[in-house]
């Protein structure tokens, strides 16, 4: 019974999580696009293929720079979404930079998207009103 109740309980907070994100992207249509590129750059790079990366870096910058310049729905708008949004803005920048560079390796890279999407998820997390 226990494990049960354990199970359901589970089962609501993370349908919970998925509408709170998907509402998110729903009220914010520049985090939405983001995040479209985002994952198809992010989730081909964790099994090893950076060429997503490589040749999208510049569309998450430009990206970046549009959720930068939205208008940020009133309930997500605070002082810790703007830090977050400009960080976001920064990161990308700082990601398409290793990219376009000759001399990056490709865990460099790696560790720059990781960083990027460190920050969107800082992001997500904080529309669901999570504290970071």
């Amino acid at each position: 019974m226990k494990k049960t109740t354990f199970i359901l309980f589970l089962f609501v907070a993370l349908a919970t999580q998925q509408i709170s994100a998907q509402s998110a992207f729903d009220k914010w249509e520049a985090l939405k696009s983001f995040h479209s590129v985002m994952s198809q750059t992010y989730h081909p790079m964790e099994e090893g293929n950076l060429e997503p990366v490589k040749s999208r870096s510049g569309e998450l910058m430009e990206q970046a720079n549009t959720l930068a310049t939205s208008k940020i729905p009133a309930e997500f708008n605070t002082d810790s979404m703007k830090a977050s949004v400009k960080k976001l803005k920064k990161d990308s920048k700082s990601l398409h930079k290793l990219v376009k560079s000759k001399k990056s390796t490709d865990e460099e890279i790696k560790k720059s998207l990781e960083n990027l999407q460190d920050a969107f998820h800082q992001i997500v997390g904080l529309c669901r009103g999570d504290d970071h």
